[in-house]
């Protein structure tokens, strides 16, 4: 339980961003912040993801943080477990337990003018207030269920991939899967040898290239103990190799072709049957969609017992799905794996800024903005970690969380030098300013080519990916532009406004 009511930051959410952020506040020497954690553990969506074959599309030596190097990794792309397990070892290396709150749901922060304070109230009625708040949840933990005619009707079971029923034995059972993004094609390959019969359900193919995967041996984990520099010359030819591959989304011609190369031969090798070939060949540019790697999917595809379905699905009935063509499929078990609504940031969280305005009320009656991906103008002291487009079609999402954090330290240090009762908001001209910029650079990507996608509004405005390469936008993060902000302070200096902060010596 907590020791006090009051903290200099409070961190909502104990995922990679939010452990990022407490580390580096330690490592900072400020020791006064606690995670508030919904669930009973850490690890966010790799906590929750269960599914058959769960794993990550970015190699684990750059999929980690860089100042807690693995030299166990199992393989260069590891699974689930592996990645949980190090994230769960990361929070023991740092001793950060004592600063989590498990069980304990945030549900309203508010922002007082007169205090310069936010107060978290949780779900039981408790309050927290702090004077910076680190909001660490993630865009990737509201599961995407499409809407289809009847589909209450359905007498099987069903369950959406990332809330995998692990208790419901598939074997032998018609199985449906609805979608076939990156979990799909990482679930359908583990449960299609086990089902009696599978039908996989896609609205458009996706772009697969393959996965460049092997074990580490012994002796190079041995290596990679004695000599930490090895993994961390490792880590950065995967890291500058992915941002070559970031040029295909930027218009690379060249990188495209390439690439467009490689995937035409890795479904010619593995898909010999010119019809299922064709079902299997994407029709739209490669990248619009998020850009999936596999060795075994395109396999998986071949069985006697997997069909793949390209018509489209008029409706569910009792015993399964009709598609256009008027035929009936019996389904014992429907799977969705239709992803995340990663595009509106709507969560169960009411976030009150100035003013009493609503954060995710704003949002949704516009479109989800932040200045820099981490500040949004009338919510002083209040940093989103992997904002509004910050999100990553090449490269590793925790080289984002680390270029916030380090952006987080200096918003700190600017706020102690400001001294006691300050608060910064951004302007909203400068705001503007910068989300104007985004969306400009963003409709000469391959991402306004023309394709639908969950990166993408209703409206047809992406405000999930990032507009440029990951070096460019940690450089535009290395400083807090005061120009660009407001300093104002508290019209009510209260007890805990004048507590010192803790700052290294």
């Amino acid at each position: 339980m907590l020791n006090s009511t009051h903290f200099d930051v409070a961190v909502i959410g104990a995922g990679f961003s939010g452990l990022a952020a407490a580390i580096r506040l330690r490592q900072a020497g400020r020791d006064s912040f606690v995670i508030f954690e919904r669930a009973a553990e850490v690890g966010g969506t790799w906590r929750d993801n269960v599914y058959p074959g769960c794993g990550c599309d970015v190699a684990s030596p750059l999929y980690s943080f860089s100042f807690a190097p693995n030299p166990e990794w199992s393989r260069m792309f590891s699974g689930q477990p592996e990645i949980l397990a190090y994230i769960q070892r990361t929070v023991s290396q740092f001793d950060l337990r004592p600063h989590i709150e498990f069980n304990t749901e945030i549900i309203r922060t508010e922002f007082s003018e007169q205090t310069g304070r936010w107060t978290l109230t949780d779900r039981a009625g408790c309050a927290t207030t702090a004077r910076v708040v680190l909001v660490a949840i993630g865009p990737l933990n509201r599961p995407a269920r499409p809407r289809l005619p009847g589909l209450s009707s359905f007498q099987g079971h069903t369950f959406h991939s990332s809330e995998w029923d692990t208790d419901h034995d598939l074997t032998g059972k018609r199985v449906g899967v609805i979608g076939t993004g990156a979990s799909a094609i990482q679930f359908v390959p583990q449960i299609a040898p086990v089902v009696g019969q599978l039908s996989l359900f896609q609205r458009s193919a996706p772009w697969v290239l393959p996965r460049l995967d092997r074990a580490f041996s012994e002796t190079e984990k041995t290596w990679f103990r004695r000599l930490p520099v090895l993994q961390w010359v490792q880590r950065e030819l995967i890291y500058w190799r992915n941002e070559l591959f970031g040029l295909v989304f930027f218009g690379n011609k060249k990188l495209t072709d390439q690439a467009r190369a490689i995937a035409a031969r890795h479904l010619a090798r593995a898909i010999k049957d010119p019809d299922l070939r064709r079902k299997a060949t994407p029709n739209y540019a490669l990248g619009c969609k998020r850009v999936l790697i596999s060795n075994d999917y395109y396999p998986a595809l071949t069985r006697p017992n997997v069909e793949l379905v390209t018509e489209g699905i008029r409706e569910v009935t009792p015993t399964g799905i009709v598609t256009d063509d008027g035929r009936e499929r019996p389904l014992d078990v429907l799977i969705f794996g239709t992803g995340f609504v990663a595009s509106s940031f709507l969560i169960d969280l009411h976030i009150s800024g100035r003013g009493g305005r609503s954060l995710f009320g704003e949002w949704q009656a516009s479109s989800a903005e932040a200045y820099r991906g981490t500040t949004v103008s009338g919510y002083p002291n209040m940093l989103v970690l992997v904002g509004p487009n910050t999100g990553l079609a090449h490269n590793s999402i925790i080289h984002i969380m680390e270029s916030q954090v380090a952006y987080v330290l200096d918003y700190l240090r600017r706020l102690d030098a400001a001294g006691p009762g300050a608060y910064l908001d951004v302007r909203p001209k400068a705001q503007r300013a910068y989300n104007e910029q985004v969306q400009a650079q963003l409709r000469d990507t391959v991402w306004a080519s023309g394709c639908q996608s969950w990166y993408q509004t209703a409206e047809g405005k992406n405000t999930t990916l990032l507009h440029t390469l990951t070096v460019k936008f940690r450089r535009s993060l290395k400083r807090v532009e005061m120009g660009d902000y407001e300093l104002l302070r508290a019209t009510q200096m209260t007890q805990a406004t004048q507590v010192p902060t803790l700052t290294p010596a």
